[in-house]
């Protein structure tokens, strides 16, 4: 028995000699960091499972990607996000899992005269932000260090010191044109990437970043190719979302999942978020309707067509038909009926 133990002893220092060993050389190499896929497990499980920040669009720690063509709301929908992750309280339809956190908003889109406009009601009665909420614009006096050639490096190089010196929990970027002229190229936007990602695991931070489309056939499904740079972000992203613009209705946008590792894809073509951009008193939102197919917002309506249709699901209701009959026999979502019965009332 003492043999066996004895044997049993020298098995297990044998074992943690090499792991030793391992862990010595990873530490020499620099490039690979090899574990046993165990340790990876171990070591994962001591860290918190990620919740959601933005329904299942947006989990704690990701590097994502919002995208859309210009003048869709991207811009809205961001500084919404930021607004209820800042101050604890979700957007109505969304889950948000965690308190408030610290938001750090940098704006490259509006100035603040812009900003104060959404947020106000015509410069008056502003709307009040959560303290951990900061905003930040392009310095107008900056002046370029000699140690960056261009002031998207210096750009790139700030973002840690916002991290560091606000200690900022969720980095929101709009938007990542501003950082490279030419990210449809790849080599560009495998650079950002690469330094997001850098700035992801070293922090911790949740990071959202905005970026347009190129022009594109409305008419078609959005797609992971439609995002500008699409692969080498597409590549680097942990999720990618995208807002889709309605051709039924001009209020009303569509929010669907193009990327996700933290959870299945939920709102895909077949089930969207249906939303309507909208500013009740002194805060320019998207307001949450129903889901509904993306096939929906797909297809063309012309001022008479949509003045056609509202004039039918009137009538249809008038006749007794629920909404969930009245979608059936217009090829349209129960949401879609409600929302426009609402208009129409």
């Amino acid at each position: 028995m003492e043999i066996v133990i004895e044997k049993l002893g020298s098995f297990l220092e044998a074992s943690r000699a090499d792991e030793k060993k391992l862990e010595r050389l990873n530490e020499e190499s620099g490039c690979l960091i090899v574990k046993r896929a165990n340790t990876w497990v171990d070591e994962a499980k001591a860290r918190p499972i990620p919740k959601m920040l933005f329904g299942e669009f947006l989990f704690e720690g990701e590097v994502s990607v919002l995208f859309a063509d210009t003048n869709v709301g991207k811009s809205i929908l961001a500084v919404q996000i930021a607004d209820s992750i800042s101050s604890g309280k979700p957007i109505n339809g969304f889950r948000l899992e965690v308190g408030s956190k610290k938001v750090a908003y940098l704006d490259f889109e509006l100035s603040d005269k812009q900003f104060e406009k959404r947020y106000s009601e015509n410069y008056q009665n502003h709307y009040v932000f959560h303290d951990n909420f900061l905003r930040a614009e392009i310095n107008p006096d900056l002046e370029l260090p000699k140690e960056f050639d261009c002031i998207e490096d210096y750009l790139n190089h700030s973002f840690s010191s916002v991290i560091e010196d606000h200690k900022a929990e969720v980095l929101i970027i709009d938007n990542i044109t501003f950082l490279k002229s030419d990210n449809e190229r790849a080599k560009d936007a495998l650079l950002i990437m690469k330094h997001l990602k850098k700035i992801n695991r070293t922090y911790g931070v949740t990071i959202i970043v905005l970026a347009h489309t190129p022009k594109r056939n409305a008419s078609n499904p959005i797609t992971k190719n439609d995002l500008a740079g699409s692969k080498m972000l597409m590549n680097f992203c942990d999720s990618a979302f995208a807002i889709g613009e309605s051709a039924s209705e001009p209020d009303v946008r569509y929010l669907k999942q193009i990327k996700q590792r933290n959870t299945e894809k939920i709102y895909h073509e077949n089930n969207v978020i249906m939303c309507r951009i909208a500013q009740p008193i002194n805060f320019l939102m998207f307001e949450f309707i129903d889901y509904s197919s993306e096939e929906e917002h797909l297809r063309k309506f012309d001022m008479h067509g949509v003045d056609d249709r509202n004039t039918q699901i009137l009538k249809l209701k008038n006749d007794g038909l629920s909404n969930t009959l009245i979608a059936k026999e217009l090829g349209v979502s129960e949401g879609t009926i409600r929302y426009n019965l609402k208009k129409i009332a």
